[in-house]
């Protein structure tokens, strides 16, 4: 069993950055592809970035390419994601996910999610 927390959020001005960060519970985090995704208002959950066991593999929306970046610290057990260049449009919440094996965008084949994180980018 993994417990993931997610923080950082917070009401930011576009074009503005933020970083986000999840910490898992449990010393077997480095078993987990990690994921993050978020959902918006009225629309359907969405991948934005994942990255694998040891961070050697990470994967990324187009919307967010060259904005977001993630990755992680195995020793804190956390795993982050620095979202720079924001607009309006990636406000949403944000959830981290983890699943064992090879990261993966689809969200149904992570088994472990945390609570969310809101993020609001005003223009």
């Amino acid at each position: 069993q993994v417990q993931l927390v997610e923080s950082g959020g917070r009401l930011v001005q576009a074009g503005g950055s933020l970083r986000l960060s999840c910490t898992a519970s449990g010393r077997t985090f480095s078993r987990y592809a990690m994921g993050w995704f978020r959902q918006a208002p009225g629309k359907e959950r969405e991948f934005v970035a994942a990255i694998s066991r040891f961070g050697g593999m990470k994967l990324y929306a187009d919307s967010v390419r060259g904005r977001f970046s993630t990755s992680r610290d195995n020793a804190k057990n956390t795993v982050y994601l620095q979202m720079a260049s924001l607009k309006p449009e990636d406000t949403a919440g944000y959830y981290c996910a983890a699943k064992e094996g090879e990261p993966v965008t689809t969200g149904r084949q992570y088994t472990y999610w945390g609570q969310g994180t809101q993020v609001i980018v005003s223009s």
